[in-house]
């Protein structure tokens, strides 16, 4: 009985440690997402991922950590995500409009 139990165990951990490898997406390198930022920029009439990292940098000094262009979820239109580090260590996400390159927000990660 013990001996069963133990598979049953093995298995759901597996099942779920391979459902969760499936989940995430694939990573692509820092040049292809670049390009794809500057392409979609490009298509949509949308500030540089420069020019966001520097209205972000303006907002919030620091060092830049990862830049990323995401579509909103709940309103038309596009959001430079800028993840800086600052002096202290402390991790922050400045969001920029990607079409008029204004602040949207600016938060404390706490992860």
């Amino acid at each position: 009985m013990r001996q069963t139990s133990n598979k049953s165990a093995s298995l759901l951990i597996m099942a779920l440690f391979l459902g969760t490898m499936a989940s995430h997406p694939a990573l692509a390198d820092d040049d292809d997402d670049v390009q794809k930022m500057t392409e979609k920029a490009k298509a949509f009439g949308l500030i540089s991922h420069e020019d966001a990292q520097s209205k972000a940098l303006a907002a919030k000094p620091g060092v830049v950590k990862e830049v990323e262009l995401e579509r909103r979820k709940f309103r038309a239109g596009w959001d430079y995500e800028v993840e800086i580090v600052d002096s202290n260590g402390a991790e922050w996400e400045v969001t920029i409009d990607a079409k008029t390159g204004k602040v949207n927000s600016i938060n404390r990660d706490w992860f």
